[in-house]
Parts: structure tokens; C-alpha cells; sequence
């Protein structure tokens, strides 16, 4: 089974593409093949709908938090709500999500879903640093578009499994709260660039409670360290994820290993 891992932009460049991390897993070991970049949201659409068997772990929210949905008096239905979501622009967005922010007490301005505690993620209604609220917004309508399961969420292609994942959760387990990237040139330090290699060889020894060993090449070890943005390593982070899930499914859990969780909400897959 092909694995893939996502690091996503909703406003993709060539300079800040897309970085989708393509592989598969064996007896524990996770294979990286190759990196895939797209400048657009456009020529991702079209890689999405390509007919190959995959599962893979996409770093951008799958869902808002009920709360919220429930304030807005949105429609409480999953794919309905998103159909919703969608229709509205950015802008729009924005002004929603900041005039129930300005509504609420300092310390508890923005709603959170279930899975944001354990999994240590940002509220999937944040539009600023980082804008998961927009990412939300442009990806997964390429995942229903492209006719994907979402396990828990929706069903739709059983080749093709997006999950949503995480890799600052895996990050964390590996290197602690060290910093390990940044697209600021002036902040592309020597001890991020020592925190790549210390998760790299982390990941290659299998130090995580995932039980999985990912195997590189020297070319493959060397790009991920050198990716000073920290993107083909988060793609190749949350491909892990994916090969844990995976894992999960083969071993007889048709949710690859999501628990019961809020069908409006979703969860991040290993948290």
C-alpha cells in the first residue's frame, strides 16, 4: 500500500509549494521513495483524483469545532457544515471567527475541538499563525472533490484514505518543545538545522512509541536536513503517521486507528 504525507499550503507558491512525501512500510520499516512539490492548489486537485490505492496523513484541519458550529447556528452534519464553510470567502471567514473571538473572555477567545488537548494542535478556527482556519478551508474540498474517505467523517473511495495528521505531535515525541524550522531565512539557525538531524535519527532508530523505523537514503537524509522550512520533513513526519495507521487498519481496525470520536469535529490521527 502506497503511503503518502502532506505538508499543506493553502496559498501554495513555488517558493512555499505544497510537499506531499510518497512511500510505504514493510515489517515496521517505513520507506521514503520520493518528495513531490506543487506550486498550486490546482495541480494538487489534479495529483488527488489520480486512480492509486493510498493512504496518507494531511497536516491541515478536517473539521471545526462543534462549539463553535453550534454558536453559529452552522449546519451540524459534517459534510454539510463543510459545504457551508466553503461557500464562505476568506474575508468572510475572518470577520465570523474574530467578531465570536471578541465575544468571549480573555484566555478562552477562540473554541477548540476534542483533539486539540491531546494532540497539542492549534484551535482549527485560527486565521493567523498558523491560518489552519484557511487551510481548512482550500483543502478539504479537494479531498471530498477527489471523491477520498475520511474516515469517521466521510465515505467515499475505500483505495484512497486521507486521515488528518499532525507532525508537530510526532515532532514533539522525538526532539521535545526544540525548535526545528522556520521560513524565515534569519531565524534558519545552526541549532534547527542540529534539531532536523537529532528527529531524523530518531525516526531512523524507531525511538517513538509508534514501533516504526523510516529508512532514507543519504540523498533523501540529507534534503530533509537541508529543507531549512522544515516542509519535506513535516510531509515525511506525517507520512509516518500514516504508515502507523496503516499498520492499524491491517491489524483489524476499520478506522485506522481513530477512536470513537465527534463526527463533526474529527480527530488527528496517533494523538
Amino acid at each position: 500500500m502506497m503511503l503518502i504525507g502532506c505538508d499543506f499550503s493553502s496559498s501554495p507558491t513555488k517558493r512555499k509549494p505544497i510537499v506531499v512525501a510518497v512511500g510505504h512500510a514493510k515489517s515496521g520499516r517505513v520507506q521514503l521513495q520520493s518528495l513531490l512539490r506543487f506550486d498550486t492548489l490546482g495541480s494538487f486537485a489534479v495529483w488527488l483524483k489520480q486512480p492509486q490505492a493510498w493512504v496518507g496523513g494531511f497536516d491541515l484541519p478536517f473539521g471545526l469545532p462543534r462549539e463553535l458550529v453550534e454558536n453559529l447556528h452552522w449546519p451540524n452534519d459534517w459534510l454539510k457544515c463543510m459545504q457551508h464553510y466553503t461557500a464562505l470567502s476568506r474575508a468572510e471567514i475572518r470577520d465570523t471567527f474574530k467578531a465570536f473571538c471578541d465575544a468571549r473572555p480573555v484566555g478562552g477567545k477562540f473554541a477548540h475541538r476534542a483533539t486539540d488537548t491531546p494532540a497539542g494542535s492549534s484551535p482549527s478556527m485560527k486565521w493567523v499563525n498558523p491560518p489552519v482556519a484557511y487551510m481548512l478551508h482550500a483543502g478539504v474540498p479537494l479531498l471530498i472533490e477527489a471523491g477520498i474517505t475520511l474516515p469517521r467523517l466521510h465515505t467515499a473511495d475505500p483505495s484512497r484514505i486521507a486521515l488528518e495528521a499532525y507532525p508537530g505531535l510526532l515532532a514533539r515525541e522525538l526532539i521535545g518543545n526544540t525548535s526545528y524550522k522556520s521560513d524565515d531565512k534569519t531565524k534558519q539557525t545552526p541549532e534547527r538545522l542540529i534539531a532536523r538531524k537529532q528527529m531524523l535519527q530518531a525516526l531512523e532508530v524507531g525511538q517513538t512509541r509508534l514501533g516504526l523505523r523510516l529508512k532514507l537514503t543519504h540523498a533523501q537524509h540529507d534534503t530533509l536536513v537541508d529543507d531549512a522550512s522544515g516542509d519535506s520533513l513535516d510531509a515525511v513526519l506525517c507520512m509516518v503517521q500514516a504508515a502507523w495507521a496503516q499498520s492499524q487498519h491491517e491489524a483489524g481496525d476499520a478506522h485506522y486507528g481513530l477512536p470513537e470520536c465527534d463526527p463533526l469535529e474529527g480527530w488527528i490521527i496517533t494523538a
